[in-house]
């Protein structure tokens, strides 16, 4: 058992019935009252993602984890293939395990937490960032740079990101896997 005072980003906990992973979260001191957690909690087995707020103190039921290195195959629709990195053994998991699956070419290396009880993968972490090339985006029109304006591209992988103006096709831009956003251009 865990408490309040464990929580931090990519915890598992077990909470109504089902395993949710904290993907968000902020310690709330407010000058009058008692101190509590507010959370953002994501199920690990239908990806719906619930706000939560638990009291200072909470007792918690944690899930022990561990990670392993998978590389990710191919879809087929609908599952994601990956195979251990160390044992070549392969698994298949749903697209709402997966927390950015537009981002996912074929050969990245992400990290599977898998639930120690029933050795059952629960989730996809992805790297920081990926690496990526602009298969289509509108030419950016000369003048039109008043303050940070961006245009949509689309990515090897089929995702939409809104990158600046001097990004052409063909240009591998790095983005932040996280947020879905543009991080930079990649030199050659």
């Amino acid at each position: 058992m865990a408490s309040t005072s464990d929580i931090r980003n990519g915890l598992c906990i077990r909470y109504n019935h089902d395993i949710f992973k904290i993907i968000e979260f902020l310690h709330v001191k407010p000058g009058k009252g008692p101190a509590f957690v507010r959370t953002k909690l994501k199920s690990v087995t239908t990806g719906k993602v619930i706000d939560n707020t638990f009291s200072a103190g909470h007792k918690i039921e944690d899930v022990r984890v561990e990670t392993h290195k998978f590389q990710f195959l191919y879809n087929d629709g609908e599952y994601y293939h990956f195979m251990n990195t160390e044992d070549y053994t392969q698994i298949q998991l749903l697209e709402a395990a997966l927390d950015r699956p537009d981002l996912m070419k074929e050969g990245e290396v992400v990290t599977v937490l898998i639930n120690t009880e029933d050795n059952m993968p629960l989730s996809v972490e992805m790297p920081a960032s990926v690496i990526l090339e602009v298969t289509h985006t509108e030419p950016g029109v000369k003048g039109n740079t008043a303050t940070n304006a961006t245009k949509p591209a689309t990515v090897e992988t089929g995702a939409e990101v809104n990158v600046p103006l001097f990004i052409n096709e063909g240009d591998k831009i790095k983005i932040e896997t996280e947020k879905g956003t543009y991080k930079e251009r990649i030199k050659e």
